[in-house]
């Protein structure tokens, strides 16, 4: 099998994954814009079509023809090397096309798609290095987008009176607030980024030395138990634990709970993909703002880790026996399946880094500005699209991802 043969087979895995992500939502619920940072379902099923149409249809398709030429425009997200885009904020707007007719569209560029693939697989065709990669960052890309479809109608379902469920299907891991323990990590110079082969998004790189002071980060997520004792303690009322501009941000806002809490009397709930359900303690807190992030760290004698510690212990539990951890030992769980993890470090280019050129290289290192990074993974993120060194990012006040907190602290 050649590796356009397998890229096949993936190109057509992700993107009928997407199209399962929808089956659950009406028309309606596929139109709706909840907010300025999310994006319609149907928009996000004709973005990602738009990817593969512009950049690499376009460019290796013969006789391309655009499906439509607005969609060029329409579905441009913020590569302004392409050219125009329609305000993210205005794309609840976008009521035509029709679902019908983003369905069209994406049916088109699919058997396009396969089309150029299975030239790609034959014996005689020379193969292109730039073809491979595009194909794969598109695939990488839709995953992104598959990610931030649950994450988007979350908080589209969350503004509905009526608190509807997504799904019935359990979407996450069983809850696991075991005791937390702390995980030692020696002093020293440690390497962080993509290493070896495989794919990684440019921000990965390059791998590079980073010097680590002695630390000990969390074995586990911080729970809504201990979360909810931090909401009990009047933390949200007292300015002495929180950043400046969080304090701000509170009050301008009437802040005081994660973003899908609600109280009723004297009970609390959560409104999840599953639906509004009585809030479980032992399940992890998350959708959470940096600063509030930070300010329970503060509030329990903690902090939170950077993102080379975050990595350096990740990669060290790997490395010394895999996902089971050593024998007796204190193991990181929660990793990569449950929910993103903020750091307290900017979002900011590594040692050297080098965007790649055209409008792919808008990818992601104009957005290095006035966000913090997460690490890990959450319940959100497709099976197999994280990593140990992949590099999320939001600003200080994002709260409508699956975004938990992992505790760090100073050795002694």
């Amino acid at each position: 099998m050649t590796i356009f043969s397998s890229l096949l087979d993936r190109y057509e895995s992700v993107r009928s994954a997407s199209m399962a992500l929808a089956e659950p939502l009406s028309d309606e619920d596929c139109c709706v814009q909840s907010m300025p940072d999310a994006s319609p379902i149907k928009w996000h099923l004709a973005h990602t079509s738009w990817f593969f149409e512009t950049f690499i249809l376009e460019k290796f398709e013969a006789n391309f023809k655009p499906f439509h030429p607005a969609f060029r425009m329409l579905f441009n997200s913020y590569y302004n090397g392409v050219g125009a885009r329609h305000p993210r904020a205005r794309r609840g707007l976008i009521t035509r096309p029709s679902l019908a007719e983003v369905e069209d569209y994406r049916s088109q560029v699919d058997a396009r798609m396969e089309a150029l693939l299975l030239i790609a697989a034959a014996p005689t065709y020379i193969p292109s290095p730039e073809l491979e990669q595009l194909i794969t960052l598109g695939l990488n890309h839709e995953e992104q987008h598959q990610e931030l479809m649950l994450t988007d109608v979350l908080h589209l379902l969350s503004n509905n009176p009526l608190y509807p469920a997504y799904t019935e299907r359990r979407m996450e891991p069983a809850a696991s607030a075991h005791a937390l323990q702390w995980v030692a990590v020696p002093e020293g110079i440690v390497e962080i980024g993509h290493a070896g082969g495989g794919f990684c998004f440019d921000n990965e790189l390059p791998r590079h030395r980073h010097y680590v002071e002695p630390f000990e980060l969390a074995s586990r997520l911080v729970s809504n138990a201990e979360y909810l004792a931090f909401v009990k303690a009047g933390a949200y009322d007292d300015p002495s634990l929180w950043l400046a501009e969080g304090w701000d941000w509170l009050q301008a806002n009437n802040i005081s709970h994660p973003l899908y809490w609600h109280r009723s009397k004297d009970s609390w709930y959560e409104f999840t993909l599953n639906g509004l359900v009585e809030l479980d303690g032992e399940r992890a807190a998350r959708h959470v703002s940096f600063f509030e992030a930070d300010a329970y760290a503060r509030w329990s004698g903690a902090r939170l880790p950077t993102e080379a510690e975050w990595e350096c212990a990740a990669s060290r539990q790997a490395a010394l026996s895999g996902e089971a951890g050593q024998a007796g030992s204190v193991r990181l769980t929660q990793l990569l399946d449950t929910g993103w993890q903020w750091t307290c470090s900017s979002y900011a280019a590594y040692p050297g880094f080098q965007p790649a050129a055209g409008a792919v290289g808008e990818y992601n290192g104009k957005f290095m500005v006035n966000q913090y990074v997460l690490r890990g993974g959450s319940c959100a993120t497709p099976p197999g699209h994280s990593r140990l060194s992949y590099r999320n990012f939001f600003p200080s006040h994002a709260r409508w991802q699956f975004s938990a907190i992992r505790l760090a602290r100073s050795a002694a």
